[in-house]
């Protein structure tokens, strides 16, 4: 389950990725998300940051609070151009997880995202994870963001206001979810 796979990508976990690929895809594409992610850490894009982030984030998928994957073209290996994650999963009777999703900007518009989307959502739903429920959130002007949740079958829960500080002030959100119609105990 840790690494995921679809038509033309794949999904790895954060112990199977190279962390200079990973700084990469972030330096990359640094100015592509600042409208759009909180601040980042000093140095979040450079090689040494990720040596030591990539173990920790490995560690949280082990222990199932937070599954990132990094993706890559099966024809490209070695090079990150997306990242999606499950994060902040809460069992009990809860049973759900925030649901987020970066792509770099010479690869949007080419239905890699959903396709990588697609794969998480599958595995998030299916036996190894088993959640109940999926939320995500995007700025109400990030049409591309809304157009994806939508296409992959989210639905509107409402607009948090103030939701989080991106690009020097807090920013609202429209906050959307999605039910796995499947879910058992």
């Amino acid at each position: 389950m840790n690494e995921l796979a679809s038509a033309r990508l794949r999904l790895l976990p954060p112990d199977g990725v190279n962390p200079a690929a990973v700084a990469n895809f972030l330096s990359r594409n640094t100015a592509h998300f600042a409208p759009w992610d909180p601040p980042r850490p000093a140095g979040l894009a450079t090689v040494e940051y990720q040596r030591e982030a990539l173990p920790l984030q490995a560690e949280a998928f082990a222990q199932g609070s937070c599954y990132r994957w990094y993706v890559e073209q099966l024809d490209a290996p070695g090079v990150v151009m997306a990242k999606l994650e499950v994060s902040g999963v809460s069992r009990g009777p809860h049973q759900s997880a925030f649901f987020g999703f970066s792509i770099d900007h010479a690869h949007e518009g080419q239905g890699l995202m959903r396709e990588a989307a697609e794969a998480v959502i599958a595995a998030a739903f299916g036996p190894a994870i088993q959640l109940h429920r999926l939320q995500a959130a995007h700025q109400p002007q990030n049409r591309r963001s809304a157009g994806l949740l939508q296409r992959l079958g989210f639905t509107p829960i409402g607009l948090a206001r103030g939701y989080l500080f991106i690009h020097g002030e807090w920013r609202d959100h429209q906050l959307v979810e999605l039910l796995n119609p499947k879910f058992s105990w």
